[in-house]
């Protein structure tokens, strides 16, 4: 399956208002810390705009609640599928995309036939503290080898150059979070993501 080459991460519906009809078609809602009602609120909203926009939304780490509310993709880090009950998840029909960065997480990973893999950080990031330094472009290729036909989704310290650079060494999508959210012109920030994934 063919998904879009950009791939923006946001932690609240509001910015799909405003990605959405720039021409993004693959986004990631990312919700953390927010009450029950809030995070049912939020997906609800982002899906109703993914569907109106002919736009894919993936669901990070609620899995009960994107199976409760139809969403077709899930995105869940290694930490997050300790918990999880995937049989659920598959007899849901939920596609499923995967977080690695290192060679036992992408065994883990691929052996649960993943939907997409996602490898970071590629650079160095603000987003979170993280105990991987940068994985680097080799890396990128190397994941690319190892994962064979599952789409591999680069992130972590990407701008659009960096994403240029990170599908040239392999990488099927590019994502983004703060380079988007903290850019003092996000839509024009967006547009040259996606001139650059064109």
């Amino acid at each position: 399956m063919m998904l879009p080459r950009f791939y923006p991460i946001f932690d609240d519906a509001a910015w799909l208002a405003r990605a959405l009809p720039l021409g993004v078609r693959l986004v990631q809602l990312r919700l953390k810390d927010r009450a029950p009602d809030d995070l049912r609120d939020q997906v609800r909203r982002g899906l109703a705009l993914a569907r109106a926009h002919g736009a894919t939304l993936v669901v990070n780490d609620h899995w009960q609640i994107a199976i409760d509310e139809g969403a077709d993709w899930l995105h869940l880090g290694q930490e997050d599928l300790d918990g999880a009950d995937l049989p659920a998840i598959r007899r849901a029909g939920l596609r499923l995309g995967l977080s690695t960065h290192d060679h036992a997480e992408l065994d883990r990973a691929l052996a649960l036939a993943p939907d997409y893999v996602a490898l970071g950080p590629v650079w160095p990031t603000i987003l979170k503290q993280m105990r991987w330094h940068e994985q680097g472009l080799d890396r990128v290729t190397e994941w690319k080898r190892l994962a064979g036909d599952v789409p591999l989704i680069a992130i972590g310290g990407l701008t659009p150059e960096r994403g240029a650079q990170a599908l040239a060494a392999g990488a099927d999508v590019v994502s983004a979070v703060t380079d988007i959210t903290l850019n003092p012109d996000p839509e024009g920030r967006m547009r040259d993501w996606l001139a650059v994934t064109a």
